[in-house]
């Protein structure tokens, strides 16, 4: 049993996961679109909408996330309920990560030693996305 995550996009999904994808250096992500999906007739696509990520997934640290554009007529709701936490035993993984998912976000929390993790912190990607970042050693 997994708990996994997906998360939506509102238009950027394409460039979101790119960017993800460079970050965490995955495999290239396969995209489908909703204008790959057999169409209904009765819900007509717009050009743009064909155009919108329908579901593409990236494996990040060991753990499937999936990502997708809001669909066509759905509304998207920003907000803070949700943050991803990568658990990694590696300090210089941390720091590459976090230097680049801070650029054009924001640091919530600087990377420091808590009382928890050798190496922790917090920021939100310009996609609005919230990573926390934390140093697990390796169980023997």
């Amino acid at each position: 049993m997994a708990v996994e995550v997906y998360i939506n996009f509102n238009g950027n999904c394409r460039e979101a996961v790119e960017y993800y994808a460079e970050v965490f250096t995955t495999d290239e992500p396969m995209f489908m679109t909703f204008g790959d999906s057999p169409m209904d007739s009765e819900f007509p696509l717009t050009d743009t909408a064909k155009t919108l990520i329908m579901h593409t997934e990236l494996n990040i640290c060991g753990s499937k996330v999936m990502f997708s554009d809001t669909p066509p007529g759905m509304a998207l709701v920003q907000g803070n309920n949700i943050s991803l936490i990568v658990k990694c035993p590696s300090i210089d993984e941390i720091k590459n990560i976090y230097d680049h998912l801070k650029e054009g976000g924001e640091v919530q929390m600087e990377l420091q030693e808590t009382f928890w993790s050798k190496c922790y912190g917090f920021v939100v990607d310009k996609f609005g996305i919230g990573w926390q970042l934390s140093y697990e050693e390796e169980k023997e």
